[in-house]
């Protein structure tokens, strides 16, 4: 390349920078004035701002003051009103103060003239003790036998009226309860058994239920107690006992053998053994039942398993636990009319009959047996004299007892309770009338109470006094011996003498 081209291109970049220096500095130079006038702009705007934040804040400033000195007013205000009532106060104090310097001063003064008076009033009594020549406590020992004797007739007067009117509502009150409660509650007639009949599926089981020379037989005697009557009934097995518990297992124990097949002596033992549990267990459901639907809780679990077991108990063809616990309810009913404790009347109804479940193990009449084991198994002994004096060979010494001897009456003595017709019943009463009778010196002989009471009137020509008692001993062990009844039956012997004679 040659060097005039060269130098050109040279001075081509050298005029370009120069060029483009020239443009730089000119933009900058705009740019530096732009940003002057964008700061200057600024800064009035800033002052500006400046200037109203200060103006808000002078005004903020002065709102503050105004409302410091308004509180301040205020503040001085109530300390003013507050100085005012100490003042107030201070003077209400110092009246109280004076006056009650005042009351006392009176009450001193009163004192002083109550004593005064006591004082006159001795004075007085002494002088007329003097003049009348009495006590005080004579005088009013004489005052009060005047006003007894005066009012004595018209007081004896009002208390006859009273007791006879008591006498004539009583009556009328009490047959209102009974007839009340017997119509709240019925009673169901059972069939009273000593035998229990289990059928059989197919006659050739009673080969089985025998054994081989009699073996299977005679082991379940032996382990239930129970006399077995194979040949009697046609497709049926009896199981005869006096003992319902007894015939109880021995019923679930043949079912549970005949249901499983197998019939051996050692089997026996076992299926004893269970239907054994499985009905004590049943007795005692039974019992904890009859306690609930009576509302009675808290009852020993003895008592519980000796009431269970009147479930498989029969009186006269009347159920002994369905007896009880109707007899509860109804002990309930009178005892709440009367105001009577009603929790010891349901307890000692339910259980007064207790003893009917031992009178085969224990020596006595089942009223008694009842309440030796209330007493040994813990119950109350409000509940125990209840059921005990349920029979009339005891005194009742409560509401309460007595209430569980009426209501037993109501539901076992009364005709049709229990499962005997009316003309057995008509029968039973004439020949309890013709033991009676049987005697020599008798006048007349009623039996009463539905059985419960025969009275005997006999003749006081033939009978003194002492040969009354002994003739009342003598018809009672002839109706022990005779008759077969529920209960107790009360002898009662009247012997009266009377004188008439006519004025002429």
């Amino acid at each position: 390349m040659d060097p005039i081209t060269i130098v050109l291109a040279v001075a081509g970049l050298a005029a370009g920078f120069g060029a483009s220096t020239f443009v730089s500095k000119q933009r900058l130079g705009n740019a530096e004035a732009t940003a002057a006038k964008e700061l200057a702009k600024a800064k009035k705007e800033a002052q500006k701002e400046l200037g109203k934040a200060r103006e808000e804040a002078a005004a903020v400033a002065d709102e503050a003051r105004k409302e410091e000195q308004s509180r301040r007013k205020e503040l001085k205000n109530i300390e003013q009103r507050l100085l005012d009532r100490e003042e107030a106060l201070d003077k209400k104090l110092d009246s109280l103060d004076k006056r009650t310097e005042n009351l006392r001063k009176s009450e001193d003064e009163v004192e002083q003239l109550k004593n005064e008076i006591r004082e006159i009033r001795s004075r007085q009594q002494e002088k007329l003790e003097k003049i009348a020549k009495l006590t005080k406590s004579d005088a009013a020992d004489k005052l009060m036998k005047m006003t007894e004797r005066d009012i004595k007739g018209d007081l004896m007067g009002l208390v006859a009226k009273l007791q006879n009117e008591a006498k004539e509502n009583a009556e009328e009150q009490a047959a209102y309860v009974i007839t009340q409660a017997m119509e709240r509650m019925a009673s169901e007639v059972t069939a009273e058994r000593t035998v229990t009949a289990v059928k059989l599926e197919d006659e050739e089981m009673k080969g089985r239920i025998i054994g081989k020379e009699g073996r299977n037989i005679q082991a379940l005697q032996r382990a239930t107690g129970v006399d077995i009557l194979v040949d009697d009934t046609p497709g049926y097995v009896v199981l005869s006992s006096f003992d319902p518990v007894r015939r109880e297992v021995a019923r679930q124990a043949l079912e549970m053998l005949l249901k499983d097949g197998r019939v051996h002596p050692g089997r026996i033992e076992e299926v004893v053994e269970k239907a054994q549990k499985n009905v004590r267990k049943d007795i005692v459901r039974a019992g904890e039942d009859a306690a609930r639907e009576v509302g009675i809780i808290g009852i020993p679990k003895e008592i519980l398993e000796l009431l269970g077991e009147l479930k498989l108990r029969t009186s006269y063809g009347q159920n002994v636990l369905k007896h009880s616990t109707e007899m509860a309810h109804i002990a309930g009913i009178i005892a709440e009319e009367l105001g009577a404790d009603v929790k010891t009347a349901k307890y000692a109804a339910l259980v007064h009959d207790l003893g009917k479940a031992l009178t085969h193990k224990v020596e006595g009449k089942h009223h008694h047996i009842s309440g030796e084991m209330l007493r040994k198994y813990g119950a109350p002994e409000a509940v125990a004299h209840a059921a005990e004096a349920h029979h009339d060979d005891m005194e009742a010494t409560t509401v309460e007892a007595l209430i569980v001897r009426v209501v037993d009456a109501i539901s076992a003595a009364r005709p049709g309770a229990r499962n005997i017709s009316a003309e057995n019943f008509v029968e039973r009463m004439k020949d309890l009338e013709n033991v009676a009778n049987s005697f020599k010196g008798i006048e007349k002989t009623y039996a009463i109470s539905a059985g419960r009471e025969v009275r005997v009137f006999v003749k006081p020509g033939q009978i003194d006094d002492l040969s009354a008692i002994k003739l009342a001993r003598d018809i009672a062990t002839k109706i022990e011996s005779t008759m077969q009844y529920p209960g107790t039956i009360k002898v009662n012997v009247i012997r009266e003498t009377r004188a008439v004679e006519f004025a002429k």
